[in-house]
């Protein structure tokens, strides 16, 4: 497409309309999703500018019984009995900040508290709110699980682009009507994944997604996070 065309004001709405529409889903049909509409949303995907063009990212489609297969050993992971001593599950990475300041705290919280009021988990129902988190590992019934590798050789330039190729997925997904919800909470079981998937030992974990059909009859999809004003986060400088 030539530079003229994508400067049609039709193409600027198509665009914006997909950007603003791309929501985290937490709850899909069981509509199954074309292989060949997968492949092609991840060739598209893959235009993702990297540095040297190194093009870091690794994905494993999973549907089926591989998908059940996977979700069904993590769910037994994370609900099997703990001792009071136990170690926590170490992730692949660090994904979260070690010390948690304002104002994102703030935003954790009311991300955390709006999602609960949907579903109607009160403050301190932590068995409700421990198994609203195992859906993760269910891709939240998604009919199409990715998970996302790097090599660990890669340093923190690969890892940002990584997220524009992450981005390219979620947006060429929302152009076809499909839904996505991407996942850090596999990083905790990425030895499973690893185990499960034949995952080398040169590559890390970086997240999974749900990838299919958003059930619109789920409250919890429902759930539309805020965003900053412009002003809270650019400065216009022209002097």
């Amino acid at each position: 497409m030539n530079k003229q065309a994508l400067e049609t004001p039709s193409a600027q709405q198509a665009v914006d309309a997909v950007i603003v529409s791309r929501r985290s889903i937490r709850a899909f049909l069981p509509t199954p999703v074309a292989q060949d509409d997968i492949a092609r949303i991840l060739e598209v995907a893959a235009r993702a500018p990297s540095g040297a063009n190194m093009q870091p990212w690794k994905v494993y489609v999973l549907s089926g019984e591989a998908r059940l297969r996977l979700s069904r050993r993590i769910l037994d992971a994370y609900a099997a009995p703990k001792a009071p001593d136990a170690p926590a599950r170490t992730a692949s990475y660090t994904y979260y900040p070690r010390q948690w300041t304002a104002p994102f705290i703030e935003r954790r919280r009311k991300i955390g508290l709006d999602l609960y009021q949907l579903l109607g988990l009160e403050r301190g129902d932590t068995a409700g709110m421990a198994a609203q988190h195992g859906r993760n590992f269910q891709f939240f019934d998604a009919p199409v699980g990715l998970i996302f590798t790097i090599e660990r050789v890669l340093e923190q330039g690969s890892w940002l682009d990584y997220g524009m190729f992450l981005q390219n997925i979620m947006l060429a997904a929302r152009a076809r009507g499909l839904d996505t919800c991407p996942q850090a909470a596999f990083i905790h079981y990425h030895d499973i994944i690893r185990e499960e998937l034949g995952v080398p030992a040169s590559e890390m974990v970086v997240c999974g997604m749900a990838l299919g059909y958003a059930d619109p009859d789920k409250i919890e999809n429902r759930l539309n996070t805020e965003r900053e004003p412009l002003a809270g986060f650019v400065k216009f400088m022209s002097k």
